[in-house]
């Protein structure tokens, strides 16, 4: 959010006068006039550090809790019996109303009590975290093995092989028999509960970013305000890396923790039907939303402006002025003078319009814009590295649980660990490398295409990073069809096998899994216990060499060991991708008019959401679900995907990855392309000129940069 819009009748704020004597009983905490301006200076609330504070607290929690659930996505399907193309659409629900509300925030600006308006979207946030965590609380406890509907000892009987004459023959659809209106609607309800909370969780958000950038705009010394922002985005930054560590430490709690079955569970992580504590997650987000919300209930509408700057930052801007007076103006830094010739271009777009009003001026702002080729191809480019993340951000936990056979803990720490601090050093990176040389269009555009490409280049190994997956007695290559008995080996003709029950075993010799001991024609089980876990074996297999016994659980992927190259490259990709993020966004300043630029910002994030982040996870997760083999049914419907042909899902999503990333590509080259277009015409009007007027270009200007005016 750029400089804040004045309401109509409000004397605009001057930055060297004392506000305090303004003050009226609105602006003091608690709603309470204060007559001795020294209270003012002892009341924390007045003080724009604390608030920098707070806001880099909240902003925080909040980008933790809209991340959480892209660090559980796989078991809340697991859970639910979800697909991929609905959990994207979940995941990406959330900017519905964030995208819905978030051009309003540019009228509203200053016209409403920012800090209360932030208070009550922190509120909105957290109560959206608890309606999350609801469908654990309203949902039967979770049951991992339906064969049976009694008890655990049970369960694991009636996974082994029976004969048939003892035991009915199984129905084409056993599990339709637990079925009934109340299940379907319950499902429809948990299902609308998690979609109403991440709409919730978008419209909560809107007013926190906005506003609390603009406050501290107005109210920061004109020189301590880029550091301000500085501390708040690299604070803010950290947000998703919690995420994934949080989810990383949940997933390890078994789903049911708050009511566990008499004699406990003999499930480990690395089950494939394990799942993971996900709704206390977003019961811890939620409560530091909440805690971090309290504060800007008390913070006044308007507070004295900063008057001094900060001393460390006198010394430095002090020794850097020889250096800062020959180049050009730093993007982030700026004197009163330029910042009040910005708010002076902002009004005039919408100084004192009515909503009505901007909404009639907003669509030409818009295209006037939009036809600027410059901005519209740095859109565009940011468009595709933004699905790209948004793809990745949602579903790589997923993909690295299913192509490396790693736990959705394990993924999520490594994710946590490795991918999200190396995105947060390619910005500072980048940000760093614009600030100390300079750099200006041209040079921005070269940088962002070395980054893309190279970015580009890491992701072809990715192709070759995996293995098939492994045989599946029983598992044809036809999605979304149930095996029939007459698929199953002959070992188990005289089994009863329940067509839908999922106990998996692997025979370790063959590395061929079945998916159930009852498959693999199984008729004993042995638990073997240990000092810290008990393992189960099921033993007289007569599909398995030598009779077994076999161990309870999935087959471990042959490319185990490949997980961390394959998080290094991806880190890497990261890091090179974000060094893009502010040469783009200068591109973008430098390329439009200064009355343009907030609203400007403002539609790149709209396109951003509308374009990339609310589709990107449901193409993703569509295309994923094309790759499954074997799917499980509820109710008569297709329910969560259990296994995938791995070398099609590698190459569909390492593949779409690898498209957007080729689009951005060709943006960065296009907008090169345009920039040595504009450098020529510039020289032909210099050639045009006279010759006297040539020769005192050429003497008075020898160390110009002639990109700096090039857009």
């Amino acid at each position: 959010m750029g400089p804040r819009i004045g309401p109509v009748g409000e004397e605009p704020q001057i930055p060297g006068k004392d506000t305090k004597a303004m003050m009226s009983a609105e602006d003091t905490p608690g709603g309470k006039a204060s007559p001795n301006p020294r209270d003012l200076r002892r009341s924390v609330f007045y003080s724009i550090k604390f608030f920098v504070l707070c806001h880099s607290l909240l902003q925080l929690a909040q980008l933790m809790i809209s991340g959480y659930l892209k660090s559980s996505i796989s078991t809340v399907e697991k859970r639910f019996g979800l697909s991929s193309q609905t959990s994207g659409l979940l995941a990406a629900f959330n900017e519905v109303g964030n995208t819905a509300l978030i051009v309003f925030v540019s009228y509203f600006g200053s016209r409403v009590h920012r800090p209360r308006l932030i208070g009550y979207g922190a509120a909105l946030v957290a109560l959206a975290g608890l309606l999350m965590s609801l469908p654990h609380f309203i949902s039967e406890p979770y049951r991992y093995d339906h064969a049976s509907s009694v008890d655990m000892p049970q369960d694991f009987e009636a996974s082994l092989c029976q004969p048939t004459t003892s035991v009915p023959a199984p129905t084409p659809a056993p599990s339709n028999s637990s079925c009934s209106s109340y299940t379907e609607a319950q499902h429809l309800a948990v299902v609308g509960i998690m979609f109403t909370a991440q709409t919730l969780l978008g419209v909560g958000a809107v007013p926190i970013q906005p506003f609390g950038i603009s406050y501290i705009d107005d109210f920061a010394h004109n020189s301590n305000s880029p550091l301000y922002l500085g501390i708040l985005f690299a604070v803010t930054m950290m947000g998703p890396g919690l995420a994934y560590g949080l989810g990383g430490l949940m997933l390890r709690l078994y789903v049911d923790i708050d009511r566990m079955p008499e004699g406990g569970i003999s499930l480990t992580s690395k089950d494939p039907r394990w799942v993971g504590a996900w709704w206390l997650g977003f019961l811890v987000s939620a409560g530091a939303v909440a805690l971090a919300a309290v504060p800007y209930f008390f913070f006044p509408r308007e507070m004295p402006k900063e008057k001094h700057e900060l001393r460390f930052r006198q010394r430095a801007l002090a020794a850097a002025a020889s250096s800062v007076s020959k180049g050009e103006d730093s993007p982030a830094e700026q004197n009163p003078g330029e910042s009040q010739e910005k708010q002076d271009g902002l009004t005039q777009i919408a100084p004192d319009l009515t909503v009505i009003q901007f909404i009639k001026v907003f669509p030409r702002v818009l295209l006037r814009t939009l036809r600027h080729p410059i901005f519209l191809l740095v859109v565009l480019s940011q468009v595709c590295m933004s699905s790209t993340v948004a793809g990745m951000a949602t579903f790589l936990p997923k993909f690295l649980e299913r192509q490396f056979s790693v736990t959705a803990s394990y993924a999520n720490l490594l994710i946590g660990c490795l991918s999200i601090p190396s995105a947060i050093v390619g910005i500072v990176v980048g940000g760093i490398l614009v600030k100390r040389f300079h750099l200006g269009p041209m040079r921005c555009g070269a940088l962002c295409l070395l980054g893309a490409l190279f970015c580009l280049l890491l992701s072809l190994p990715l192709f070759f990073m995996g293995c098939s997956t492994h045989e599946i007695a029983g598992i044809t290559r036809q999605p979304g069809n149930l095996p029939g008995p007459d698929l199953f080996p002959a070992c188990t003709e005289p089994c009863s096998c329940p067509l839908d029950d999922f106990n998996p075993v692997c025979d370790p010799r063959t590395h061929v899994e079945y998916l159930t001991p009852c498959q693999a024609g199984c008729t004993g089980r042995l638990v073997q216990e240990a000092l810290d876990k008990s393992q189960v074996f099921y033993t007289n297999c007569s599909c398995v060499v030598g009779g077994g016994p076999v161990p309870a659980g999935a087959c471990d992927s042959a490319c185990s060991h490949l997980v961390l190259p394959f998080m290094l490259l991806v880190s890497l990709g990261a890091a090179l991708a974000s060094l893009t993020h502010t040469p783009s966004f200068i591109l973008i300043l430098r390329g439009v008019k200064k009355e343009d630029k907030t609203l400007a910002v403002g539609i790149q994030f709209m396109l951003l959401r509308v374009l990339a982040w609310m589709p990107s996870p449901v193409l993703h997760g569509s295309a994923i679900d094309t790759t499954c083999v074997h799917w499980a049914q509820s109710c008569g419907r297709r329910a969560v995907c259990r296994y995938y042909d791995h070398d099609l899902l590698r190459n569909r999503f390492v593949g779409l990855q690898f498209f957007f990333k080729m689009g951005s590509l060709a943006c960065f080259a296009l907008i090169l392309v345009i920039l040595r277009q504009q450098d020529k015409e510039e020289g032909t009007q210099v050639t045009v000129s006279t010759s006297g007027l040539q020769q005192q270009l050429l003497a008075s200007g020898p160390g110009k940069k002639p990109e700096e005016s090039r857009v």
